[in-house]
């Protein structure tokens, strides 16, 4: 159980499946422990692999962690248990990464709290990307209706429902890879649970993590949960349709955002008018060639006819 939000791992399913740690996979893929060993999964295997899922995380660098509020459990206990999860979950996260790359396959990991608009956002892109293979991970506590949403844009996706946890991890992601099955040059969207804490910590071998902030949420977000917007490459300004109606300091928010994180990438977004789509797009086929051209080094066919088939959305 996590220490801090009191989430666990216990109800976790794919596609409506369970994923528990001790059942069998249907497709092998190589496992790294925190150890640094690794070894090859084949079909049907016990995956206990001594998981110790007891999700006390993130209180980044030891500044937090004598805040943090867990009964019977020591300061000190929480954090060697914080380190062994989080060093764990890097482990695997290691493994996703490898496994994109030789596929070359550009994934990145979008996180925001409820209602920010990231699955209209990814139904948007889906459509205005064309030809450019996309397939999308959902992560939700519960329901199967936003993957729902993503098949009928034609793309492939597959649900992650987390039960009682809050945010998604390696382990989880690693699984959905094993049954979508993707396409080399692949692009790759996570759309993560609906929280502006706890994905912060955890890394699942994307490329980077994509912070959505809708203008009906109010400026101070990206200094309430600096974590999240610290760990962030790119912050999405979504909704932005909306600003003519409310009274919102973009400024302000975008001047937040560079507080916690100076290198932090701002494209201002409105999945309903399409405003602004033509800058994310073009990031998410700079992002698709780099991948392209990282698994074929000096190949200049690897990534480029994607892209360019992708090029009139």
């Amino acid at each position: 159980m996590c220490t801090t939000c009191g989430c666990g791992p216990g109800d976790v399913t794919i596609d409506g499946q369970r994923a528990d740690h001790d059942h069998a996979h249907e497709h092998p893929h190589e496992h790294v422990h925190a150890d640094g060993t690794r070894h090859s999964h084949d079909h049907g295997h016990d995956h206990s692999c001594g998981h110790d899922h007891d999700h006390a995380h993130h209180h980044h660098h030891g500044e937090e962690a004598a805040h943090a509020h867990a009964p019977g459990l020591s300061q000190t206990r929480m954090v060697q248990i914080e380190q062994d999860i989080l060093s764990k979950n890097n482990a695997l996260a290691q493994a996703n990464r490898q496994r994109l790359a030789r596929q070359g396959i550009f994934a990145l990991n979008l996180v925001s709290s409820p209602g920010s608009g990231k699955t209209t956002l990814l139904c948007k892109t889906i459509q205005m990307l064309g030809a450019q293979p996309v397939a999308v991970i959902e992560g939700d506590q519960q329901t199967s209706q936003d993957a729902e949403r993503i098949r009928a844009t034609g793309a492939p996706a597959i649900q992650i429902n987390t039960g009682k946890g809050c945010h998604l991890d390696a382990h989880m992601v690693g699984h959905a890879l094993d049954k979508l099955q993707l396409a080399d040059h692949t692009l790759l969207m996570i759309e993560n649970v609906g929280n502006l804490v706890c994905p912060a910590a955890f890394d699942l071998g994307e490329a980077h993590k994509v912070a959505v902030l809708s203008v009906t949420e109010g400026e101070d977000k990206p200094i309430k949960y600096p974590d999240m917007f610290r760990a962030a490459s790119v912050m999405l300004l979504n909704k932005i349709d909306l600003l003519p109606y409310l009274n919102y300091d973009v400024d302000a928010a975008i001047g937040f955002a560079r507080r916690v994180n100076p290198r932090i990438r701002v494209i201002q977004v409105s999945a309903t008018t399409g405003a602004g789509m033509d800058e994310w797009l073009q990031f998410l086929r700079d992002g698709a060639k780099v991948a392209g051209y990282s698994r074929l080094p000096g190949a200049a066919s690897a990534g480029t006819p994607v892209l360019e088939r992708a090029a009139q959305p």
